[in-house]
């Protein structure tokens, strides 16, 4: 059966469309659950682990952490459990008119456009690399860096329990030279953290500051483990480009000096890299 399913949507493309843009669609709406759980659940792990070493009798039990699937999701404001109809993608915002159906609260417009962004990436990947292996792991890519994305935007953050993971997927991808050999992805992970490393240091002895957190080294380094070293220095330079706009703009609009995440444009210019590297090179070489 599930052989068959695959064999028609090969042969049908208009159907493969849709399917990769409904199945996006639901890990979209999943999507908004790790960028806003993970975060929580990070400060639960932290403030336990403090608790045991200072009142181990206060450490939070088993039965009342947070996890991605549970507790179960609620409104923020009444508490009122979110129904699976109220959950479905992008049509229960706009059947609710953006609120909560039983307290009217409103609901953030920043769910659904998760969910159509979720999609609209995913259908480009599939666009790029068709109906491939590199478009499933493709998508895998893309899906955790929209996560990472957000969940940096949002805490300054980008969380061991996803760049790790995806650094090894990439090794793991490329021991079967998907995407590059084998050696080079193993490069491109070391190159990929040292780079950044090495920046990092430089900036913090000249200034006596730290310009950014070790999950950019981790990140980049991922990214590497997918791409090779060669990707690197665009990544680099499109990450670079893209943050330094925002900052200038950030810059006027705040009226001062603040921090602000640098993953996200590492995440944006990896993508670019990821799907368009290589004709990018090609432009900018005038081959």
């Amino acid at each position: 059966m599930l052989t068959e399913l695959i064999a028609y949507l090969i042969q049908n493309p208009t159907a493969l469309y849709i399917a990769v843009g409904l199945f996006s669609l639901c890990i979209g709406s999943f999507l908004n659950v790790v960028i806003y759980r993970t975060p929580k659940m990070m400060e639960q792990e932290w403030r336990n682990d403090c608790q045991m070493l200072l009142h181990p009798e206060q450490a939070i039990i088993d039965e009342s952490k947070i996890t991605l699937s549970k507790p179960a999701s609620t409104c923020p404001k009444c508490h009122n459990p979110i129904r699976w109809y109220q959950n479905i993608p992008v049509l229960s915002w706009l059947v609710l008119r953006g609120k909560c159906g039983n307290c009217q609260n409103p609901i953030s417009i920043r769910y659904p456009l998760i969910e159509v962004l979720t999609a609209i990436c995913a259908l480009i990947v599939l666009a790029v690399f068709g109906p491939t292996v590199q478009m499933l792991f493709g998508l895998l890519l893309t899906y955790t860096l929209i996560a990472l994305t957000f969940i940096d935007f949002d805490t300054q953050l980008l969380p061991d329990r996803y760049t790790l993971p995806l650094a090894a997927l990439g090794l793991a991808v490329n021991s079967y030279a998907i995407y590059t050999s084998p050696t080079s992805a193993i490069w491109g992970y070391v190159i990929g953290f040292l780079c950044l490393w090495v920046v990092y240091y430089l900036f913090k002895i000249v200034t006596g500051k730290e310009g950014m957190g070790y999950g950019d080294f981790k990140l980049l380094a991922a990214l590497g483990a997918w791409m090779g070293p060669m990707m690197l220095p665009l990544i680099v330079l499109l990450s670079s480009l893209v943050g330094a706009i925002i900052g200038i703009i950030l810059l006027k609009v705040r009226k001062e000096n603040q921090p602000f995440a640098f993953g996200p444009y590492i995440a944006i210019a990896g993508w670019i890299a990821f799907l368009w590297g290589e004709q990018i090179m090609k432009v900018y070489l005038g081959q």
